[in-house]
């Protein structure tokens, strides 16, 4: 397993996929690597469920935090196409959190789920010695729907357009510029600043994975996030068994990206990136998946189109899977720095 960061797959089918407790005919869709959700079958009804860290950085402001744990949670369901309605939730508090700060949290979660008609259902929450910033529990989601509407992660089919919103790096954008805004303003102009600080609430899927599969027939979605844009195309073309080929030159990359990854020195391409969906689209529906993306201002393009064979082709090369994404190392680095401030 990496140092940092989520398992890889030659962890995850060593030690992982070989244990996964009693095989159940309900299952449809169980535990894959780089795949966001499993689905289980109610009576004929689609559950659709993710679960994840709660991550809550405090140097954030606690209700911008809070507002991007949330939107972690339920992202992974989001991509099934079906809107999420249910949420667990555990939060192993530090110490040292006060009662107006996890109110202030709490709250922010309250009216998020209330947005998007969430019911929160169980959950545990505590202080314990040993628990530390960001990790502070976790939580699942559940998405209940058709299976219609169901958009399962391994259905993209031989061509097939790939549309991407947003553009590469979203989250190390975000995450990075506002974490570390001071040290980028002693080098960097003022307003390329502040449009890598404006990423931050780019940092969620849900509305471009709910918009774009209303609108045409979508065949699988990802959230491109550890390893980011190339590391989310490779495994959407593992997981369907195709390849996928990508034209970086057609892919939108918003306004401080490029900046901030070269502050950081960190390839946009393979950096976090939650916040940006990578779709596979049935042709007829590309027009109308991007018109709808573009009523909602989300920034979207068809990139590239699936292909028989397998793997990523990223401008006519052949291109692995990058295995590390280098936000956490560096994030880890700057950390470090601030500190010794």
């Amino acid at each position: 397993m990496t140092d940092l960061g989520k398992a890889d797959r030659a962890f995850f089918d060593e030690y992982i996929y070989p244990n996964l407790g009693a095989d159940r005919d309900d299952v449809t869709l169980g535990p894959r690597h780089g795949v966001d959700f499993g689905v289980i079958d109610v009576d004929g009804t689609a559950a659709a469920m993710a679960t994840d860290p709660v991550f809550v950085l405090p140097s954030l402001g606690f209700e911008r935090a809070a507002w991007f744990a949330f939107h972690i949670l339920v992202s992974d369901v989001a991509v099934s196409g079906l809107s999420p309605t249910h949420l667990s939730v555990d939060f192993n508090l530090p110490p040292e959190i006060t009662d107006e700060q996890f109110r202030t949290v709490w709250e922010t979660f309250d009216a998020e789920a209330r947005d998007l008609g969430v019911s929160v259902v169980t959950g545990h929450t505590g202080r314990y010695a040993g628990c530390n910033y960001p990790m502070v529990g976790g939580g699942t989601a559940v998405s209940v729907g058709d299976f219609a509407d169901l958009v399962r992660p391994d259905g993209a089919s031989v061509g097939d357009e790939i549309v991407v919103t947003k553009g590469p790096a979203i989250e190390a954008t975000g995450l990075l510029s506002i974490q570390f805004e001071s040290l980028m303003r002693e080098e960097l102009d003022g307003d390329v600043v502040d449009d890598a600080t404006d990423r931050f609430y780019d940092m969620s899927p849900v509305r471009d994975a709910l918009t774009a599969a209303a609108a045409g027939p979508v065949t699988a979605m990802h959230d491109a996030t550890e390893c980011g844009i190339y590391g989310g195309l490779y495994e959407m073309a593992r997981a369907a068994g195709v390849g996928i080929e990508l034209e970086t030159d057609r892919v939108p990359i918003q306004p401080g990206v490029e900046a901030a990854c070269a502050f950081f020195d960190i390839d946009p391409w393979i950096s976090i990136s939650e916040g940006t969906l990578l779709a596979s689209v049935d042709p007829a529906g590309v027009d109308d998946v991007l018109a709808a993306l573009d009523d909602e201002g989300i920034p979207a393009a068809a990139v590239g189109e699936v292909t028989a064979g397998s793997g990523l082709v990223v401008d006519g090369e052949p291109t692995d899977h990058p295995g590390v994404d280098p936000f956490w190392g560096t994030f880890e680095e700057y950390m470090g720095k601030r500190s010794a401030e």
